[in-house]
């Protein structure tokens, strides 16, 4: 089976990796063109790309895939079927209905839950306790196809969104294997979603980040680890930006797990204001009142300056208990 590729990311390498690993037919490589990055703004390739070179793959990087130039390069390549990981394009109908056996995409949630560009981020956000990987025949919708395979995933309390990222991609490969067989077989199965039962999972943008802390601490502490490693969730203190890395909710007053960490506590005179630091916690980090119950916040970025522990921050900056973090 001559297989077209399409993905762009660090999350379509394994599938990529497996399919050379495996001994596929890969005919072609398709991935985003080559953008500027970090600092210096480098032209830098996708991850997809370097590996397809080094393996000494046909690369064609599309600024927009229904260009007539490319459909025929793809008309060309004559593939029995393509598989779309992460790719960062919809596919239009002219190459939808290019190959055989069709356009198969691998989707890092349990389909119909977080259709869309960030499902990963917003299962962590909204406090899921578990996710997946699906596999679906492609159409003109976005992530609406049929299911061909899914398998389930627990979220870990210490999930970021980049280490269930990372774990999901494996899975990902293994399943995206298995579906390939299948289909070549003639024995995928085909399972309509329910429409009914769709959520959106749209692309995060950088004031996605910003911490409300009215919220309640699981929900901010969700927050943190949704947008880490990007777009990343921030605060304000003394008018600057600080970015939030890693925290965790603790339950207020009287519960022995706060009681455990020990620490000098606010007055009892200073009220329980959302945002105000409570407690400076040695080893531990800041403890910072919410909406309900409370955040300990434990890795911290000042603006322009690199990750450290809170409580580095609070001693290179002399934080006090009662300051308030926010606008």
């Amino acid at each position: 089976m001559r297989i077209v590729f399409m993905g762009t990311p660090g999350f379509s390498l394994p599938t990529l990796e497996a399919l050379v690993r495996e001994e596929k037919e890969v005919v072609g490589v398709v991935t985003q063109p080559d953008r500027p990055k970090g600092r210096g703004h480098k032209l830098t390739p996708p991850p997809v790309k370097v590996f397809a070179l080094n393996h000494k793959l046909p690369v064609y990087q599309p600024e927009k895939v229904e260009n007539g130039e490319f459909t025929e390069a793809l008309r060309r390549l004559h593939p029995d079927l393509i598989m779309v990981v992460a790719f960062g394009q919809i596919l239009p109908p002219q190459v939808l209905s290019r190959p055989q056996f069709g356009c198969l995409n691998l989707h890092p949630s349990l389909l119909p839950k977080y259709r869309g560009a960030a499902p990963v981020n917003w299962a962590i956000i909204k406090g899921e306790e578990k996710t997946g990987v699906t596999t679906i025949y492609m159409n003109e919708r976005l992530d609406s196809g049929d299911i061909i395979l899914q398998e389930e995933v627990e979220i870990l309390p210490s999930d970021t969104a980049g280490t269930l990222g990372d774990r999901l991609a494996l899975i990902g490969a293994r399943v995206s294997l298995l579906t390939l067989s299948l289909v070549c077989e003639g024995r995928a199965p085909r399972r309509a979603q329910d429409e009914k039962k769709a959520i959106f999972a749209p692309l995060l943008k950088p004031e996605d980040g910003k911490i409300c802390w009215e919220d309640k601490a699981g929900e901010i502490r969700d927050k943190i680890r949704g947008l880490n490693p990007k777009p990343s969730a921030y605060t304000y203190y003394k008018g600057k930006l600080l970015k939030i890395w890693q925290a965790k909710c603790l339950l207020r007053e009287g519960k022995e797990e706060e009681a455990s960490l020990g620490g000098r506590r606010l007055s009892a005179l200073q009220t329980r204001q959302a945002g105000r630091i409570i407690r400076i916690i040695k080893n531990e980090g800041l403890l910072v009142s919410a909406g309900e119950d409370d955040l300990l916040i434990q890795e911290v970025q000042p603006e322009g300056s690199r990750r450290m522990s809170a409580n580095e921050f609070e001693r290179g900056h002399r934080v006090k208990v009662g300051e308030r973090l926010g606008d």
